[in-house]
């Protein structure tokens, strides 16, 4: 009566196996970020760090260093 149901979902590669392997994809995408930790935010405190190593090795004086701190914060 409706054939093989060849169209939405039926046999072959229909709508349910591409949402299947979209979120298999989507999955394995963010299990590989949350690993690797890209998209991290880390709320300047490593920008804060990089200054304070900069202000250290005599990179920067001690204005510039209170002008860029206060720029962070």
């Amino acid at each position: 009566m409706w054939g093989n149901m060849m169209g939405w979902g039926g046999g072959g590669f229909g709508l349910g196996h591409l949402l299947w392997w979209a979120l298999v994809i989507i999955g394995v995408v963010l299990l590989v970020r949350s690993l690797s930790g890209v998209g991290r935010r880390d709320d300047g405190s490593r920008a804060l760090r990089i200054l304070e190593e900069r202000y250290a090795r005599g990179e920067i004086d001690k204005a510039e260093f209170e002008t860029r701190k206060r720029d962070l914060s």
